[in-house]
């Protein structure tokens, strides 16, 4: 029978390329999952390391299951992977997230197994640009499976040699994929209980089984899921069994209607995740993946887009378990490379093959912001075609879809290759106004009112900063849970718009990054990297999605005000709040949209209580004659801050919005001067392909970059490539000082 040996212990690593012939001792002792990159991949500086570092390991086969052969299964190495078996090379691997294994002709005595992993930046395997960082390592488990010589494959896309197809008309057709001899195969269908509800005994690969009335897969109300396993028979004995949990589920996605599942509208609302954290990267356990689907539940969600590439096997299976619908995806983002085109295509056979049996998983996602410099390139829209037609070929169950980039107009060719198609768009945080986002949903589903559009991204990032005045690009909580109340009311009167994913669940790394006063992380997220502090954001969706009972009141690191009044908010899904101070009933409110607003007096200190029905939640307030500067960002590293800057009364500077500057014939001429002298140096040095240049030459896009001020601008233009020097900002706020604010 099959055994599966866990080896994530007693490994040797080096920061270097390095295969020997027997242990080395003096080499880093480590235990999996591992990242070189846990560190440096979330500190800041964009220089985390990116190279090739080897693992090594001994094996003994007497130490492993008596069985005619033996397997290397790796689960997780990113983003290219080399094994050696005693100095020969077995496999090649080129993809950071998926499964792949290999043979082991194993010696007896020691036996080193080497596996030199590369996230070296490249032109072949995606992804190659991005706004995360790509952790190197063998960061999720390795294991070697003993099987007998006929066995279920092992080899093909790192499958686990069953798929199964279920029809919730009572029918499952099972498909395994077999090596070796064998006198027949037992199919059997168990429900949650370990009731045996269909079997087979064939010769056949492919079988139907009758399965009538099933249980199906209700979404998060009622996540059923049957076991099918298949075993190998030979002589009468079971010699290698397989096995996979699956549901019964029907669904369509309408144009009008949204996501319908079983025949019922199914709303999907909830969030995008990335697999790092804090201190660890992407090398997680399960309790990690377990406390993000916990947190991901209660928050209320009915989906998860789990961007932007394959992720754990556990986390799919949990999203199985708890009813969360998934939006699947491979890491063709950013940046089409025309060498790239054989790894898209092994990607996306793994993703699918590795994940066709799980239930929640309903679209295959082709691309992630593709377009980002420039959507018409032929051999990119081939490439799309080509993934596409390999999607519905593979299976023909689930429709694609992709997530496009703002800047992508929605008559482009792109735009229409999958089934399905949703909008990454940050109206409000990276230009345009927060009510933007819903007329643009409305201008496109007028236009082609039969195809299904969502919106794949959007969000705000929010640190410890905190204002009674809250505007865009100021990276408060605040901020973000405005812009989010904003957002859930858009969504919630536009049923049509067929999944939407708020950016990010959770902080995650992005070393590239140098704004917000946290370098190296990207903030978008409704929770903390860390998982210990759930921002304002986060009770909003609760109050939103969640039928749990439950009162939040905002603003809990806000403390000192100066303000009197000042607004008090409280989240909650229960129809009536009461706020108290001191301990005094002080008003009773409801409120339809969850979203409870209170304008309450500030003197001394004041301890503030809401409750709803039994629940109830606490803070306070005190009265500061000034604005208490710690709760104000200040950019680490920045070449200047807000404080920095000259201002004059009436006169535009580098902190006034480009929208303003540009209200004034002598202000759009600063404005383009500059950035036409600014693109000139970047010519001159090569730079003429970038990205700020295509902006600058958009008029869509310098409209929806209005609402920046300069000095938010020049912090965040380093990850399009574009870099200022102090003196040029401090030359071009002295021209600035000469223009009168128009009103």
């Amino acid at each position: 029978m099959r055994i599966k040996t866990n080896i994530n212990d007693n490994w040797a690593f080096i920061k270097e390329e390095s295969i020997t012939s027997s242990f080395p001792q003096d080499w880093e002792k480590v235990t999996l999952p591992h990242t070189w990159n846990a560190v440096d991949g979330m500190d800041g500086g964009n220089d985390y390391f990116r190279g090739k570092c080897t693992y090594t390991r001994i094996i003994r086969k007497d130490e492993l299951p008596v069985s005619d052969m033996h397997f290397l299964e790796v689960n997780g190495a990113n983003s290219s992977s080399s094994v050696y078996l005693n100095k020969e090379v077995i496999k090649v691997h080129h993809g950071g997230y998926s499964t792949f294994r290999a043979p082991l002709s194993l010696q007896d005595g020691d036996n080193i197994l080497s596996i030199v992993v590369d996230n070296s930046p490249n032109d072949r395997v995606y992804p190659e640009m991005a706004d995360f960082t790509f952790y190197g390592g063998l960061y999720r488990d390795v294991n070697i499976i003993s099987v007998p010589s006929s066995h279920f494959d092992l080899e093909y896309y790192g499958a686990p040699g069953i798929k199964a197809t279920p029809h919730t008309e009572g029918s499952l057709d099972v498909e395994v994929y077999v090596k070796g001899e064998y006198d027949s195969i037992k199919y059997t269908l168990s429900d949650m209980e370990g009731k045996t509800i269909a079997t087979s005994d064939s010769k056949e690969k492919a079988v139907t089984l009758s399965v009538p009335s099933p249980h199906l897969w209700q979404g998060k109300k009622d996540p059923y899921l049957y076991t099918l396993s298949a075993s190998l028979i030979i002589d009468g004995e079971e010699i290698d069994t397989v096995s996979t949990e699956i549901g019964f589920r029907s669904y369509k996605i309408d144009s009008e209607r949204g996501f319908i599942l079983n025949g019922e509208e199914y709303p999907l609302r909830g969030v995008a995740r990335h697999q790092d954290r804090w201190g660890k990267g992407n090398a997680l356990s399960k309790e990690d993946h377990e406390e993000d689907i916990a947190l991901i539940r209660e928050m209320g969600a009915t989906t998860i887009r789990l961007a932007h590439y394959q992720h754990d096997q556990y986390f799919y299976s949990l999203c199985d378990k708890y009813g969360l619908v998934v939006w699947a995806e491979i890491p063709y983002i950013s940046n089409h490379m025309k060498d790239g085109r054989d790894n898209t295509i092994s990607q996306m056979k793994e993703l699918i093959v590795q994940n066709y049996n799980h239930p929640s998983i309903v679209v295959w996602g082709l691309s992630n912001e593709i377009t980002m410099n420039g959507a018409d390139d032929p051999d990119l829209l081939d490439n799309h075609k080509v993934l596409n037609d390999l999607c519905h070929s593979m299976d023909p169950t689930r429709p694609t879809t992709m997530a496009v980039l703002t800047m992508c107009q929605m008559d482009k060719a792109i735009v229409h290759i999958s089934d399905v198609v949703s909008y990454n768009h940050y109206f409000g945080w990276y230009g345009g106004e927060v009510e933007d986002n819903g007329p643009w949903f409305d201008s496109f589903h007028k236009k082609y009112p039969n195809r299904p559009i969502g919106c794949s991204e959007y969000g705000t990032e929010a640190l410890n900063w905190h204002t009674s005045t809250p505007t865009q690009g100021d990276y408060t909580e605040e901020y973000q849970a405005y812009y989010h109340e904003e957002m859930i009311k858009t969504f919630a009167s536009r049923p049509y718009i067929w999944a939407t994913h708020c950016w990010n669940m959770f902080d995650f790394g992005a070393d590239a990054r140098g704004e917000g006063g946290e370098n190296g992380q990207n903030h978008k997220g409704l929770v903390t990297i860390d998982r210990k502090y759930k921002k304002d954001a986060f009770y909003a969706y609760k109050a939103w999605l969640s039928d749990e009972p439950f009162v939040h009141l905002c603003g809990k690191r806000y403390i000192d005000r100066v303000e009197s009044p000042t607004l008090v908010k409280v989240y909650s899904n229960l129809p009536e709040v009461s706020l108290y101070l001191n301990g005094e009933l002080f008003e009773t409110k409801k409120a339809e949209d969850h979203f409870f607003y209170f304008n309450v007096p500030n003197s001394g200190e004041t301890i503030i209580e809401a409750k709803a029905g039994e629940y109830r939640d606490e803070s306070r307030i005190k009265k500061v004659d000034k604005f208490n500067e710690e709760y104000r960002l200040k950019e680490k590293g920045a070449i200047l801050n807000w404080f920095d800057i000259t201002e004059r009364e009436g006169y535009c500077s580098l902190n006034t919005k480009i929208s303003t500057i540009m209200k004034s014939t002598r202000g759009k001429l600063t404005i383009m001067l500059f950035l036409m002298k600014k693109l000139k140096t970047m010519k001159k040095s090569g730079d003429s392909s970038n990205p700020a240049s295509s902006v600058a030459k958009n008029k869509d896009m310098m409209k929806l970059v209005g609402s920046f001020t300069i000095l938010r601008i020049s912090t965040m233009a380093g990850t399009a490539g574009l870099t200022f020097t102090k003196e040029e900002l401090l030359a071009l706020n002295k021209k600035l000082n000469k223009v009168k604010i128009k009103q």
